[in-house]
C-alpha cells in the first residue's frame, strides 16, 4: 500500500494532556503543534504524518477521523496535501546529497532559478515539494493525485464546517474521488 505525505490544518493546536488519545489511536505516526497555555489556543493547529492507504483521499480522511475522535474539541480545517521539505527532505526524495541540494539552491549547480523558499522561520527554510520535484524533473506519481484530491476534501470541510447537515459523509467523499483520480490526473 502506497505512503502519502500530508498536513491537516486543525481549528487549534492541541494540550498536551490530549496527545495520548491521539498517540494512542494513531501509534505516534501523528506529529501535531501543542500549546501549554489557553491564550495560545486562538490559533491554527497543524497535524502532519506519512500515512498508508489506498488513495490519497482514504489515508487523509482515516488521520481527519482519528485526529478528530481523539480531540472532540479540534477539528480539522483543511488539508495540504503538497508538503513544505527541508534541504534534508528534499535530498532523500530526489536521491541526492545534502551539500548537491545546497549547491542548487544557490545556483552553484544545475540550471538556475531554483525554486524560493515557501517560509522561512528561526533560520529554517522549507521549499514546496511541487514545485522542488518540477525543477529536478522528479516525476512523483502522489503530486498528480495531491492537487484534485486536497481541491475536494478542502471543499467537503468547508461545508462540513458551514452547513453540516447537507455535508457527505466522508466515506461518500473517498468513493467517488477514488471512481474520478484516475481520470483527472
Amino acid at each position: 500500500m502506497p505512503s502519502y505525505d500530508f498536513a491537516l490544518i486543525l481549528s487549534r493546536p492541541l494540550y498536551e494532556e490530549e496527545l495520548d488519545p491521539l498517540f494512542d489511536r494513531t501509534q505516534g505516526r501523528v506529529t501535531v503543534s501543542i500549546i501549554s497555555e489557553p491564550q495560545h489556543a486562538d490559533r491554527p493547529g497543524n497535524a502532519s504524518c506519512t500515512w498508508e492507504g489506498p488513495t490519497l483521499a482514504a489515508a487523509i480522511m482515516e488521520v481527519v477521523e482519528h485526529v478528530e475522535a481523539a480531540t472532540s474539541e479540534v477539528h480539522v480545517l483543511r488539508v495540504e496535501a503538497d508538503p513544505l521539505l527541508t534541504i534534508r527532505d528534499i535530498a532523500e526524495r530526489v536521491g541526492r546529497s545534502v551539500d548537491s541540494v545546497r549547491l542548487s539552491i544557490t545556483g552553484a549547480r544545475g540550471q538556475g532559478g531554483f525554486p524560493a523558499a515557501e517560509l522561512s522561520t528561526g533560520g529554517h527554510r522549507l521549499w514546496r515539494w511541487s514545485k522542488v520535484a518540477a525543477w529536478y524533473n522528479y516525476e512523483d506519481p502522489g503530486l498528480v493525485e495531491a492537487k484534485p484530491t486536497a481541491q475536494a476534501i478542502n471543499g467537503w470541510l468547508a461545508l462540513r464546517d458551514v452547513v453540516p447537515d447537507v455535508a457527505p459523509k466522508a466515506e461518500d467523499i473517498t468513493s467517488a474521488l477514488s471512481l474520478v483520480i484516475p481520470h483527472v490526473a
